[in-house]
């Protein structure tokens, strides 16, 4: 009797034990015993370290970069705690305890990623001589277009303020090489659909003959360059000057500075999730 208590003991641990029940027989977790309370999924914990947002740190972790007491793991239930040892492409990774939210008026001629395999300018390393944590943007400017992009370590956040559900208002305002046609926003308000891509803003205004201002809620990659192009206009400057309640003000190309502790409340309220 005793030992039949035994083995439904051990089966009922190893069915409530996620490390236990790994298949792969050279578990990088096993010897690092944690109590459940303190692990976290792979992902999670990237993303408490600074390293991406919690969606981009699945894509790092499938594509093999990640590495769990020297072994490479690309599944993405994997659990870890602090005791832990991560690295990224070698490099390890601790779990940041101060949370960072940047503002960067990022100029033009920088691209929105970790690193660029074209060896083009990164925004984020704007930010090191001022910051020792390990900073990512929360959605992208592309390369030409200038202003408002906001850096965390802080995942939760990331996720909350990027998913398209949060409905959190992003403004431009854009010169344009033409003048721009007196039914151009009401046709954009509406609806234009480029190469089978449908584009639609919250609101367009025409400032003078050849200045706008947009607002767009999701906001699809280059969605306002391809939409003026369809409409045959070119695009001269493009500025993003607001998400959601906070505003660029003064803060200069390349100049950057901490949300307020009343900003980050405001945004993560406006977020409609």
């Amino acid at each position: 009797m005793h030992d039949n208590n035994h083995k439904k003991n051990e089966k009922s641990t190893a069915k409530n034990n996620p490390l236990e029940n790994n298949s792969l027989k050279n578990n990088p977790l096993e010897n690092n015993p944690s109590s459940e309370k303190e692990l976290m999924r792979l992902q999670v914990y990237l993303a408490h370290c600074g390293v991406a947002s919690r969606r981009a740190s699945e894509k790092i972790i499938l594509e093999g970069h990640v590495c769990v007491n020297g072994q490479v793991v690309t599944e993405l239930g994997t659990k870890v705690s602090s005791s832990d040892e991560v690295t990224v492409d070698g490099k390890k990774i601790f779990l940041e305890e101060k949370k960072r939210y940047v503002l960067l008026n990022k100029p033009a001629g920088y691209v929105c990623s970790l690193a660029d395999e074209k060896d083009r300018q990164v925004a984020a390393d704007l930010l090191k001589p001022k910051y020792s944590e390990r900073l990512y943007n929360v959605g992208r400017l592309d390369m030409y277009s200038k202003g408002m992009i906001i850096f965390t370590n802080d995942g939760d956040f990331a996720a909350k303020l990027s998913h398209p559900s949060s409905q959190l208002e992003k403004e431009y305002i854009i010169e344009t090489s033409q003048n721009i046609p007196e039914d151009f926003p009401e046709k954009f308000q509406r609806g234009i659909r480029v190469d089978g891509t449908f584009y639609k803003c919250k609101t367009c205004q025409i400032l003078k003959p050849r200045k706008l201002k947009v607002v767009l809620i999701e906001g699809k990659n280059r969605e306002i360059r391809t939409v003026l192009e369809d409409q045959k206009m070119g695009t001269k400057s493009l500025v993003r000057v607001r998400i959601g309640s906070v505003n660029l003000d003064a803060l200069k190309p390349g100049d950057s500075r901490d949300l307020t502790q009343s900003e980050v409340e405001e945004l993560l309220a406006l977020c409609q999730q």
